[in-house]
């Protein structure tokens, strides 16, 4: 049976939503599948070294007074940061994380040791592309 491969843009850089994406990417390494993932925009701050580990410079989405709760109740149910659900999943299966040149450029982050340790690459847009047309299953958050 062939590898199914996933690619997912990760446009946003909020907490929630990022929680969202480790979820589906735990779910993606469940299934053993191949995983490109795109951090654009927003989304590269999050992966800087100096915001990944500090939830506090991290947004909520929607419903921003409601950020304390939210994680709170993560915290509650043992349920891992996103980051620790992206070094899990990359742990378990192949996945690979791709920084949008422009958007590290806009953060200030010119060279992969500018953003955390799970990042593979810092990449063109037309890999991006490249890689949504041909993958199974394509998410954009």
């Amino acid at each position: 049976m062939e590898t199914k491969k996933m690619c997912l843009a990760l446009f946003s850089g909020s907490i929630d939503k990022l929680t969202a994406a480790g979820v589906i990417l735990s779910g993606a390494a469940a299934d053993d599948m191949e995983v490109d993932i795109y951090v654009l925009l927003q989304g590269a701050r999050a992966f800087k070294k100096e915001i990944a580990d500090n939830e506090d410079k991290l947004n909520m989405s929607e419903n921003v007074e409601m950020k304390s709760e939210f994680i709170e109740s993560l915290k509650k149910l043992n349920v891992p940061s996103w980051l620790d659900f992206f070094r899990q999943a990359k742990e378990l299966t192949d996945v690979k994380i791709h920084v949008c040149g422009l958007a590290g450029k806009v953060w200030d982050g010119y060279k992969v040791e500018d953003f955390v340790d799970i990042v593979d690459d810092i990449v063109g847009i037309n890999e991006y592309i490249s890689s949504a047309a041909e993958a199974d299953i394509h998410l954009f958050i």
